[in-house]
């Protein structure tokens, strides 16, 4: 009987053992590799964009590209829309997501968030020739969104609640910004800074924020269950929010200093 119980024992030790030497840790699959997996959309300036020669840019990319030259990683990049970008990790696409993404307690449930390392101002925006100064200013317009969004999210909740708007959705940013600047759109809900792009795009199109949805903060996703890679990333955000570097990326892309209380060193 001691020597069944020992035996079982020893059996359960094993597994136990194997189950763990089995189970891989994605941070150790990663810097053995010497290489990371990042989602990023590149079609949504000045977040993620091509310049001239077809190179990623934007203020996503150059955090992606400090982050992998300060781990001494190479990039393997994931291109995603709004849409894909939890899909890309539930179903190990990428292995983090640098992409304006929102952190909100719906996708807390699916995916794992680092500390913020940027934030985003969500608004509603419109044609400057169309005067729009609160929600009831919405009413009977339609409004262009990115499916699968925080915004997406947000008008439907609140056209369901009688925001007496039409919710226009596309696949994602990019084909969203062509139908405001093309014409077939004349109000969209997007981030400030993607608003202000529309005039850039076309002159004669001009658009500025309306309404303001609200404000969120950016963080880098991670796949539920790797909590050493998310403590690596918070690691190297803390760092680089106290430096200054952070605030330098967003600032040279957006515009505008991340909020006060993200601010590090100048």
């Amino acid at each position: 009987m001691i020597k069944h119980t020992m035996f079982a024992a020893a059996v359960a030790a094993a597994c136990f053992l194997g189950g763990t030497v089995a189970r891989a840790d994605l941070l150790d699959n990663i810097m053995a590799a010497k290489k990371i997996r990042i989602a990023t959309d590149l079609a949504i300036p000045p977040s993620g964009m091509m310049d001239a020669s077809m190179k990623p840019t934007g203020s996503d990319v150059d955090t992606a590209e400090l982050l992998a030259k300060d781990l001494g990683l190479e990039i393997e990049w994931v291109q995603t829309t709004g849409a894909t970008r939890i899909p890309n990790l539930q179903t190990n696409k990428a292995d983090v997501v640098i992409s304006t993404l929102s952190v909100t307690p719906e996708r807390a449930k699916v995916i794992d968030f680092t500390d913020p390392y940027a934030a985003l101002e969500s608004v509603v925006g419109g044609l400057k020739s169309i005067e729009v100064k609160d929600w009831d200013g919405l009413k009977g317009k339609t409004i262009a969104v990115s499916r699968g969004t925080t915004q997406d999210t947000a008008l439907t909740n609140r056209a369901k609640d009688g925001g007496g708007f039409e919710v226009a959705r596309y696949d994602d940013d990019a084909t969203m910004v062509t139908a405001a600047v093309t014409g077939q759109a004349d109000f969209i809900a997007t981030s400030g800074t993607i608003v202000n792009q529309i005039g850039v795009k076309n002159p004669a199109r001009p658009f500025e924020p309306k309404v303001l949805i609200t404000t969120f903060n950016l963080a880098m996703g991670v796949k539920k269950g790797e909590p050493h890679l998310v403590a690596k990333l918070n690691e190297w955000i803390a760092t680089n929010i106290a430096n200054g570097k952070l605030n330098a990326i967003y600032k040279k892309y957006h515009g505008t200093d991340l909020p006060e209380n993200m601010r590090g060193a100048s």
